[in-house]
């Protein structure tokens, strides 16, 4: 990481390659992620050595104290260089860029809505915990509460190899808070990540593909634009649909529709290709696009639980609030055992 690190400071460094700002924009967003993972991995040997440092101090004066914050420190520690340890072992050719993320309503109405409406807020607080820059591209709003669908592009190191772990069908136990009687409902709603990559990766014939405009719209007056500058792509081969309205302008949510349609056709010859390789292998466990993965349950009961790892919490707030480290680290760590067998 060291050398490449050198090598794109040089590169960068030579004005010809400004003549091509796409590749240095390209060249220079490489070299901030490597100089993260550089940092981070210094980050830990810095911790390390101080908290050693601490500790036997700390024994010879028989300070307790301060022996116990840095054991502390150390078991903290032992816990982020283990998730680093799962990082360094993303080897996907997108798992260190940037996603899109895509939420569906599942059948049921409004409580599959509102139930889609707090998974958007889940990730959300999710990857701003990460520091991650979240921008929501399209949102389309239920009749009474929640959304019918909702897309986020999230932006950081790593945030494909993370998040990949999450596509799949999610289903909420709990007494509805639309139901007059106060009936026990179960809602399903689904997730579907795919990786930001580059147009030149994968080609579409643009004759297959129908471009629609319409108004952008939102859950008040004022939310609702009177142009029609949101733009929805339909791939009619595949049957892909995208949209993006977030922008003011008709011109960029164009672009950038263009761009999610070019990362979901590529994920889904991946998927595809991931099925076909699935269907030749004695283990049937393993995730697929459009099965249950994990279970909210709010009552009679409360618990989290992955049915693809079982992990589980007892803690669901916890969870709906962004705690989904312990369920993306099991997922995640299960997939790089497939891999190493």
């Amino acid at each position: 990481m060291q050398r490449r690190f050198e090598e794109l400071s040089q590169t960068i460094e030579d004005e010809s390659l400004w003549e091509d700002a796409e590749r240095a924009q390209k060249l220079m967003r490489e070299r901030a992620r490597v100089e993260e993972y550089i940092n981070m991995y210094r980050g830990l040997g810095d911790r390390l050595r101080e908290n050693k440092e601490l500790l036997v101090l700390a024994e010879e004066e028989g300070d307790d104290a301060v022996v116990a914050e840095a054991e502390a420190a150390l078991r903290a520690l032992r816990s982020d260089a283990y998730r680093c340890e799962l990082e360094s072992l993303l080897s996907g050719d997108a798992d260190s860029g940037d996603t899109y993320l895509e939420i569906h309503a599942g059948a049921g109405g409004t409580e599959s809505q509102d139930w889609a409406a707090m998974l958007l807020r889940m990730y959300m607080r999710w990857s701003e915990s990460k520091g991650y820059r979240v921008g929501l591209l399209s949102r389309s709003d239920g009749e009474e509460a929640g959304i019918k669908s909702a897309t986020l592009l999230i932006e950081g190191l790593n945030a494909h190899g993370w998040l990949k772990t999450e596509s799949g069908v999610h289903r909420l136990v709990r007494i509805s808070p639309f139901d007059a009687n106060a009936r026990r409902h179960t809602s399903f709603a689904s997730v579907w990540v795919y990786p930001v990559v580059e147009e030149e990766d994968i080609e579409i014939d643009k004759s297959e593909v129908r471009v629609d405009t319409y108004r952008a719209s939102g859950a008040g007056g004022q939310h609702v634009n009177t142009t029609d500058s949101a733009v929805r792509l339909t791939h009619i081969p595949s049957g892909i649909v995208v949209q993006c309205q977030n922008e003011r302008s008709q011109h960029k949510n164009n672009a950038s529709a263009w761009k999610m349609l070019y990362a979901r056709l590529r994920e889904a010859d991946a998927q595809r290709r991931r099925e076909e390789s699935q269907a030749l292998r004695e283990d049937k466990g393993e995730i697929g696009w459009g099965r249950q993965i994990r279970s909210y349950v709010l009552q009679p009961y409360q618990k989290v639980k992955d049915l693809r790892t079982s992990v589980e919490t007892g803690n669901p707030g916890a969870v709906l609030d962004g705690d989904l480290d312990a369920f993306m680290e099991a997922a995640l760590a299960a997939q790089v055992d497939a891999v190493r067998i």
